[in-house]
C-alpha cells in the first residue's frame, strides 16, 4: 500500500501546538521583537517539533525583503577581487542573506547596464559594487533610495565606500626603501584607469617629491605577471634602478624573475616592494617586502554598510578607510656600495 505524501505543517498548525495566535507565529518567524522569551521558546519548540518551515517567498513578498544582496563586479582574476568576495559571501551568510553575483566581463556601459537590470529583475535588498564606480554611473543613474556600498573606488559622495588605505600603503612601501638608503624609488604601476593603481602611483610620486629625490619615469603595467616581467626586463637594463615598488605582487613577481634571468641579485643589486600581501608572497624567492591589505574586513564592511542602510530605511555617503600595514621580508635591502 502506497501511502499519501504527509501534508506539510501550516502556521496554524504551528500556532495551535504552541497555544498561541497564527500572527504570534508570524512574528517569530520574522523575527519580530515584540514576543516574549517564553512564548518563542515556545513556538520555535512547535516548529521543530511539526518541521514547519517558514514560506520565504510568501515572507518576502509581504515585507519587501528578500534577504539578498547583488554583487556587480568587473573580474575574477584578481586576488583583491576574489578574497574581497568570498568575505563578502561569509559575513551575508552570518547575517541570514544569499548574494546574486553578477561579474561584467567587459567594463563597458552596456554591460554594466544589463548587470544593473538583471539584478533589479531578480529583486535584491541593496547591491555592492566592486569596480571601477564610473562605469556605475556611465551605465545607469541608480535611484536616489538605492542601497549601494562600492569597494575599492572612488564615490565622492554618490555611495558609501569602502576602500583600502591605499596612499598609506604605497607610502609605506615608498618609505621603507628610502630609509634603507636607497636615492630613488621606479614604480611599476598598475592600469591607468584603475582607481586603485592611480592613488598608489600618486602616493609615490608624493612621497619622493616630500623627501626631495628625483622621480623617475613611472613605468605602466596591468597587474599581471607577465606585465611586470616586461618591466623587469627593461629595468633590470639600467644599472642605477637599486629599488621598484610594484603596484601588486603579481608584478613584483614578474619583476624578481626579470631581475634574476638578467643576473641582477634581489635584494643584494636590486630592492623590490609589492602591494596586497597574496598567500604566495611569503614563498617567493626571496620573499617578498609587501604593503599587506584586509580584504577581508573589506569583505565585512561592505556588508555591514549596505545591511545597516537596508535596516534603517536609508542611504549613506562617505568613504571607510582599512588601514594597511607593511610586511617587511627578505626582498628588501640597504642599496649596494659604490
Amino acid at each position: 500500500m502506497v501511502r499519501p505524501p504527509r501534508k506539510e505543517a501550516s502556521m496554524a498548525d504551528v500556532a495551535r501546538l504552541a497555544g498561541v495566535s497564527s500572527q504570534t507565529v508570524s512574528r517569530v518567524s520574522n523575527g519580530h521583537p515584540i514576543v516574549s522569551e517564553d512564548t518563542r521558546e515556545r513556538v520555535l519548540a512547535a516548529m521543530k517539533d511539526l518541521n514547519y518551515r517558514p514560506n520565504s517567498a510568501a515572507r518576502a513578498l509581504k515585507s519587501g525583503k528578500f534577504r539578498t544582496l547583488g554583487v556587480i563586479l568587473f573580474t575574477l582574476a584578481t586576488t583583491g577581487n576574489v578574497r574581497t568576495l568570498e568575505a563578502i559571501s561569509a559575513s551575508a551568510a552570518d547575517e541570514g542573506y544569499a548574494i546574486t553575483l553578477l561579474p561584467v566581463a567587459t567594463p563597458t556601459s552596456t554591460s554594466v547596464r544589463g548587470a544593473v537590470t538583471l539584478l533589479g529583475e531578480q529583486v535584491v535588498d541593496g547591491i555592492i559594487v566592486i569596480m571601477e564606480v564610473r562605469l556605475l554611473d556611465a551605465a545607469i543613474s541608480l535611484p536616489p533610495h538605492t542601497h549601494v556600498v562600492v569597494a575599492d573606488s572612488d564615490a565622492g559622495d554618490r555611495y558609501s565606500v569602502v576602500d583600502t588605505d591605499q596612499s598609506g600603503g604605497a607610502e609605506a612601501a615608498v618609505q621603507h626603501l628610502l630609509d634603507l638608503g636607497h636615492r630613488t624609488v621606479v614604480h611599476v604601476a598598475g592600469p591607468p584607469e584603475s582607481f586603485a593603481a592611480q592613488r598608489r602611483a600618486h602616493a609615490w610620486r608624493r612621497t619622493l617629491e616630500k623627501a626631495g629625490r628625483p622621480v623617475p619615469a613611472q613605468v605602466d603595467g596591468d597587474w599581471s605577471a607577465a606585465s611586470g616581467y616586461t618591466a623587469g626586463l627593461a629595468l633590470a637594463a639600467d644599472p642605477t634602478c637599486t629599488a621598484i615598488f610594484a603596484a601588486n605582487d603579481q608584478m613584483a613577481l614578474g619583476v624578481l624573475r626579470a631581475l634574476h634571468e638578467k643576473g641582477r641579485r634581489v635584494p643584494e643589486d636590486v630592492s623590490v616592494v609589492g602591494f596586497d600581501d597574496i598567500a604566495d608572497s611569503a614563498s617567493f624567492l626571496p620573499p617578498l617586502t609587501t604593503v599587506h591589505q584586509d580584504f577581508a574586513e573589506v569583505g565585512r564592511l561592505c556588508v555591514d554598510g549596505v545591511l545597516r542602510q537596508i535596516r534603517e530605511e536609508t542611504t549613506e555617503r562617505g568613504t571607510t578607510l582599512v588601514p594597511t600595514r607593511l610586511v617587511v621580508r627578505s626582498s628588501t635591502a640597504p642599496p649596494p656600495r659604490g
